[in-house]
């Protein structure tokens, strides 16, 4: 059976929830798989119990301040003398193939070594022509070096007529019943106190605010609580909606739930300001620049949401794996996409 290295960026959660399901799905098939993660300290990763005896590097990431990048920031922490050497000690003779979430660890080590390297994550779909909004050459560059891979399958809400394929998500039960005044707040790169403020003048609301930094609410309308996926997951299911940052991953399982959707993207970083638009695009949710409280306010109270219905992806693309990773044709692609159906609700 086919040994694979799995590189996972772990800057944000959307890159790990994504790679549970696929972790669950190669298990299931027989692939003997090793998880490499990086770009986030040991004690900040969570729910990794799937993943079993994972590696960990430094890897490369973001920093962010006050709810948009911090290039300074960002370059100051940056170790390539470290990344350099985490690349060319990762011995890949073990593996037959890497497969990368926009990990470049894996990703810089597999090419070094020729091994083929499959990129499967949201940011190989920015290799076509999908919605962009803040493009630049650094976003470019970016997008291009960062993890490269030997084939990209690039992940969408929507095809927009390219060859993508529709998100990979844990596929949840749907809520028997809905609390409309329950709302799931993530916004991690923002102030805590900060978003308590924005959200506290709206009493008719209660406010579920998951933060990496958890502090004493005053409002009897609001509670934080700490990152945990199952947590998650339980308040997410009977919820009436979601405000987050413009992540793929979270919004994705948001549409797939039929959850109402207002998204903050991350200012100076282009996969967020193109997820939001390609959300407003879509006809899928609403965006805000800022804490916007007007906009909040007229989001709270518009009932309209969309549920898309996702098929299977992970186990698509394991039994594409097992059938020797044929070229993903027109006709595949379409196949897949047939399988999903968006409806207001």
């Amino acid at each position: 059976m086919m040994r694979i290295l799995y590189g996972v960026q772990g800057t944000g959660n959307g890159h790990v929830t994504r790679a549970r399901a696929m972790a669950r799905e190669l298990y299931a098939a027989g692939f003997k798989v090793s998880f490499l993660f990086s770009g986030r300290q040991a004690d900040k990763y969570f729910d990794m119990e799937v993943f079993n005896d994972y590696q960990l590097r430094e890897g490369l990431t973001f920093n962010t301040s006050k709810g948009q990048v911090s290039y300074f920031k960002t370059a100051a922490h940056a170790n390539p003398v470290q990344f350099m050497k985490d690349v060319c000690q990762l011995d890949l003779s073990a593996y037959d193939l890497v497969i990368s979430d926009f990990e470049p660890v894996s990703a810089w080590a597999g090419k070094r070594q020729n091994k083929q390297v499959i990129g499967i994550g949201h940011q190989y779909a920015f290799n076509h022509d999908i919605p962009r909004r803040g493009n630049n050459l650094v976003a470019s560059q970016v997008m291009k070096y960062f993890a490269p891979a030997s084939v990209g399958i690039g992940l969408h809400w929507h095809h927009f007529e390219q060859p993508v394929l529709p998100p990979i998500i844990e596929i949840p039960e749907t809520a028997h019943s809905v609390q409309a005044d329950k709302i799931i707040v993530y916004l991690p790169f923002e102030d805590p106190h900060e978003i308590m403020q924005s959200f506290s003048r709206f009493t008719n609301f209660r406010f579920y605010i998951y933060s990496p930094n958890v502090i004493a609410s005053p409002y009897s309308n609001i509670f934080f609580k700490p990152l945990s996926r199952t947590g998650f997951q339980q308040d997410l299911h009977d919820s009436a909606g979601i405000i987050s940052n413009a992540g793929f991953e979270l919004t994705s399982e948001s549409l797939h739930a039929g959850k109402k959707i207002l998204l903050k993207p991350l200012h100076g970083q282009m996969e967020q300001q193109s997820n939001a638009a390609a959300l407003e695009h879509l006809g899928y949710g609403q965006t805000m620049v800022t804490l916007d409280s007007g906009k909040i306010e007229a989001w709270l109270h518009c009932s309209q949401a969309v549920r898309v219905t996702y098929p299977n992806v992970a186990k698509i693309l394991v039994e594409w794996l097992q059938n020797g990773m044929p070229t993903m044709d027109n006709p595949f692609i379409q196949s897949v996409w047939a399988k999903v159906n968006a409806a207001r609700v």
